[in-house]
């Protein structure tokens, strides 16, 4: 079979700024067909904010397809803040979205963070989810974190991970994630705007199969650098401000019903797939897409393929 490919490139129809609590007024947008099923895209991070090829993912005939910027991402402001910033804030601005836009259930996707997010979501809000796609399954318990920030990843790109080791001093690498914190919320502007690059450029260097420069100086740019590693640090420091960190498994009984499908790069050093593969033996309804040439990013050609015959097959009228 030919791989799929996104959507071509499509303008919104309609922006707009949701204000909230804390001076946050989130940026909003809807595309495609303003009759279609209702689809929400939820970006990653915690701080990456959307991107215009966010909409590309949905058949622009069939879905009302409505990105969204989380607290102080993307195009949201302030930018960077970090104010009543916290997992719950963002399950209550989706919902808010969704009453402001008039719809009564939606098609939730999200990758990386953003299946942390729409797990989180649905299963605070599961009558409101029609379906789910999620890619890149990422539930902010320790071990995951470890993974990435301390050790593993580490051996799969130690050349990559001197760059991040650099701006933290030797007595205070036992943990990363602190000391990487401690240094994002200081007052010392160099240092602050040193510990995000490094930070973001891990992730950005790890994040494909195959090298993507351009995507490693997307990730190093500073306003983008400094709003994902300063808030990506808050969530993580605060283990995403979960009561117990399998709380996303524990309440697969919550959502159960739902339909969803699970994309997994086979080879994705961010977020590895022994996640996807314990989400999907708690919940078996799911149907797990294992992708055997990829790593975590979704344009990566099986992955973003996996994602369109998803969103098809949850299309109106089926598959296409």
């Amino acid at each position: 079979m030919q791989r799929r490919e996104l959507y071509p490139p499509i303008e919104p129809y309609a922006t707009g700024f949701l204000e909230r609590d804390s001076g946050h007024k989130l940026y909003f947008e809807q595309s495609g067909n303003p009759h279609g099923k209702p689809a929400l895209f939820i970006h990653g991070g915690p701080g990456g904010g959307g991107d215009v090829n966010a909409r590309r993912f949905f058949d622009p005939r069939r879905y009302r397809i409505v990105v969204f910027d989380q607290r102080g991402a993307g195009r949201s402001l302030p930018k960077g803040s970090l104010a009543s910033n916290t997992t719950w804030h963002l399950v209550a601005d989706i919902e808010h979205l969704r009453s402001h836009l008039g719809i009564e259930r939606w098609l939730v996707f999200g990758g990386s963070w953003g299946s942390t997010l729409a797990l989180a979501y649905a299963q605070s809000h599961p009558r409101a989810v029609t379906e789910l796609v999620l890619r890149g399954i990422f539930m902010l318990r320790i071990e995951e974190l470890h993974w990435f920030y301390q050790h593993g990843a580490s051996e799969i790109f130690p050349d990559r991970w001197q760059g991040f080791l650099a701006p933290i001093p030797l007595a205070e690498r036992d943990d990363l994630i602190a000391a990487y914190y401690r240094r994002l919320v200081g007052t010392d502007a160099e240092a602050q705007l040193e510990a995000a690059r490094a930070w973001s450029l891990w992730e950005g260097a790890t994040s494909s199969l195959l090298h993507n420069p351009q995507r490693e100086a997307d990730f190093a740019a500073s306003e983008f650098a400094l709003a994902l590693a300063r808030i990506e640090a808050h969530y993580f420091v605060h283990k995403g401000f979960f009561a117990r960190e399998d709380q996303l498994l524990r309440g697969i009984e919550t959502i159960r019903s739902i339909p969803a499908v699970i994309v997994q790069g086979r080879y994705d050093v961010v977020c590895p797939m022994t996640s996807a593969w314990e989400l999907a033996k708690a919940w078996p309804e799911a149907l797990l897409r294992v992708v055997p040439d990829a790593g975590h990013s979704a344009y990566e050609p099986g992955i973003t393929h996996e994602l369109i015959l998803a969103t098809d097959g949850f299309g109106p009228g089926g598959p296409r």
